[in-house]
């Protein structure tokens, strides 16, 4: 982490937006790298880190970006467990709802957790854990719902679970 820290600090030090795709990764950057490391430019680089939402929102509160026009669109999001709880949804939330997607956001965790429902004697939990609500919800989303999962273990869930191949929000508004 000390070595991402020393990459990324001259980027944010000298004002260019550094975008974190996913959300683990960028939620150790803004949180986990302050608490472990002994390093003051954390700090900086936890406070110059955006979500892609976050950026995009500012540069469509700017007149710089406009978000294409999703109208019809059901979308069926299942944020990451390091959304909800330290990156924040919010920003993605209020940038689907502007490019006029009908959003449906599920809560609790898609069960794979890293590499926890891969270990040996965890299957089973982290089946039940995504059987709660990601799965039934997604089944009931329909084939027409677009599934969105920006973090890597939720989108390899989906596919493993519900054959469902699930979009990052960077896909999702480049129209893939």
């Amino acid at each position: 982490m000390g070595e991402a820290i020393s990459t990324l600090h001259p980027y944010v030090a000298s004002g260019v937006p550094v975008v974190g795709l996913e959300p683990s990764c960028l939620a150790a950057l803004r949180s986990d790298a302050e608490e472990l490391l002994e390093d003051p430019r954390a700090a900086e680089v936890a406070a110059g880190m955006l979500t892609l939402a976050e950026l995009l929102s500012a540069r469509q509160q700017a007149g710089t970006w406009t978000p294409p026009d999703l109208t019809g669109t059901r979308v069926v999001v299942q944020p990451h467990c390091h959304q909800a709880s330290v990156v924040g949804f919010a920003a993605d939330l209020s940038l689907l709802e502007a490019a006029g997607a009908s959003v449906t956001r599920l809560g609790g965790c898609c069960g794979l957790a890293g590499n926890f429902g891969m270990e040996q004697g965890h299957y089973e939990t982290s089946v039940a854990v995504a059987e709660h609500t990601l799965l039934p919800a997604v089944r009931d989303a329909g084939p027409d719902a677009v599934i969105l999962a920006d973090g890597m273990s939720c989108r390899v869930q989906l596919a493993d679970l519900a054959g469902v191949r699930a979009l990052h929000l960077a896909e999702l508004l480049a129209g893939r």
